[in-house]
């Protein structure tokens, strides 16, 4: 039996800078994901993910992500698209800090 469609989003990086953009329902892009296309639809999802994906010379890698409604827009249901919205970390960890430490350069 296929899996319930859950609401959805539209996510890419942008080809030049690399960002992260949200599809909105003006088939612009946005880096705020409260501005995105909230998608509740399965087939509406499929036929705005492929008039995403041809915007090649705007985006690279579309796909679908999972979302909420929330109070001031979709919000990320996933920690990894969560990660994705607030960007790169700008600290080391994990490994990272233990290579630091061990060669004598604190984090």
């Amino acid at each position: 039996m296929p899996r319930a469609f859950t609401p959805k989003v539209i996510t890419a990086n942008a080809l030049i800078e690399g960002d992260v953009i949200y599809f909105t329902k003006d088939d612009t892009w946005t880096r705020d994901l409260a501005c995105a296309e909230y998608l509740t639809d399965e087939a509406h999802a499929q036929v705005r993910l492929l008039e995403a994906s041809q915007q090649v010379d705007l985006v690279v890698g579309a796909y679908l992500a999972d979302a909420a409604e929330g109070e001031n827009g979709p919000e990320p249901t996933h920690f990894r698209e969560e990660f994705r919205r607030t960007g790169p970390s700008n600290y080391f960890h994990g490994k990272q800090a233990e290579t630091q430490q061990q060669d004598g350069q604190a984090a």
